[in-house]
C-alpha cells in the first residue's frame, strides 16, 4: 500500500521538533519553519517510506527477518502489534547493551526465560516453596517483559526497524557495528546519516508512527507472499518434471514389454 501525501498530513507526520533543538544535517527534507517548528516535507517523506518499503520487502522475500525497535511509551503497544501481525522479532520494553553484539549471551538469558517457562507447566511448581515460586515467577515476570519479543529469533536479524534513533541510539550503534541495515523514522532532532534508509517523520505523535509502521508491516506482508508464490512455482516446476519423467519411464517400459 503507497501512502499518500495526504495521510502524511492527516496523521501529523509534517510536525518536526522546535527549530532551535534541529540537526543541520535534516536539512534536505524540511520544507519550511512556522511558528517555531520545522516542517517536514511529505513529498520526501512519502519517496522514502516507499524506497524503505522496497527494501523491507526485499529482505523478506529473501526469507530472512526484521526486528523492530521503539521503546517509547506512545510506539512500544502499537509496534509489538505490528510485529506479532508478521511474526517478526520486536523490542519495546528496554534496549539491553549487547542485545545485537553480544547476542549468543542475550541467547542465553532466553533459553533461561524458557525453562522457567517450562517449570510452570511441567509441574515443577508443586515441588517448591512458595518462597521460591514467588522468586521463579518474578524472574519470568521480568525476562518475558524484556526479551518474550526475541524469544524465537535463532539468528541476528538481517535488518532493524527502529522508532526514533535519538532514543535508541545504542541500537542503531551496535547494527552499525555489525553491518545490519537500519530502517528507522527520523525527526528533525536527528542525524539521518546515521541510518541506511531514513524517513523523515514525526516520532513522537502516535498516528504518524503506526501510519509508517503500518506501510512497513504491510511491505513484509507483501514480501511474505511473493516468496511464498515464488516457492509454489518452484514446487509446480519439480512436480512438473517429475510427472514428465514419470511418463517418459512409463513410456519406456510399455515399449520393452511390446517388443518382449
Amino acid at each position: 500500500m503507497r501512502v499518500t501525501t495526504e495521510q502524511l498530513v492527516d496523521a501529523g507526520a509534517h510536525f518536526g521538533h522546535l527549530t532551535h533543538k534541529w540537526n543541520p544535517r535534516m536539512a534536505p527534507y524540511i520544507y519550511k519553519e512556522m511558528n517555531g517548528i520545522h516542517i517536514i516535507d511529505v513529498n520526501k517523506t512519502a519517496a522514502k517510506l516507499e524506497e524503505a518499503s522496497n527494501a523491507l520487502k526485499n529482505i523478506i522475500k529473501s526469507g530472512r527477518k526484521v526486528m523492530f525497535v521503539a521503546t517509547k511509551k506512545q510506539a512500544k503497544e502499537l509496534v509489538s502489534a505490528e510485529a506479532k501481525r508478521v511474526n517478526m522479532p520486536f523490542v519495546t520494553e528496554r534496549w539491553l547493551g549487547g542485545m545485537l553484539t553480544n547476542y549468543q549471551t542475550v541467547r542465553k538469558s532466553v533459553k533461561k526465560m524458557q525453562s522457567l517457562d517450562k517449570m510452570a507447566s511441567d509441574g515443577t511448581y508443586a515441588n517448591i516453596n512458595k518462597k521460591e515460586r514467588l522468586m521463579v515467577e518474578r524472574d519470568k515476570i521480568k525476562l518475558e517483559r524484556l526479551l518474550g519479543g526475541i524469544a524465537d529469533m535463532n539468528r541476528l536479524p538481517a535488518a532493524l526497524v527502529i522508532v526514533d534513533i535519538s532514543r535508541e541510539y545504542i541500537a542503531v550503534a551496535e547494527a552499525k557495528r555489525l553491518g545490519i541495515p537500519v530502517i528507522a523514522m527520523v525527526d528533525t532532532n536527528s542525524d539521518p546519516t546515521q541510518v541506511d534508509f531514513a524517513i523523515p517523520a514525526n516520532d513522537d505523535a502516535a498516528n504518524s508512527i503506526a501510519l509508517v509502521i503500518q506501510a512497513l508491516t504491510d511491505a513484509i506482508v507483501e514480501g511474505m507472499q511473493e516468496r511464498k508464490k515464488d516457492k509454489d512455482e518452484e514446487e509446480g516446476v519439480d512436480n512438473t518434471e517429475a510427472t514428465a519423467e514419470g511418463a517418459e519411464a512409463t513410456e519406456t517400459t510399455a515399449e520393452a514389454t511390446t517388443t518382449e
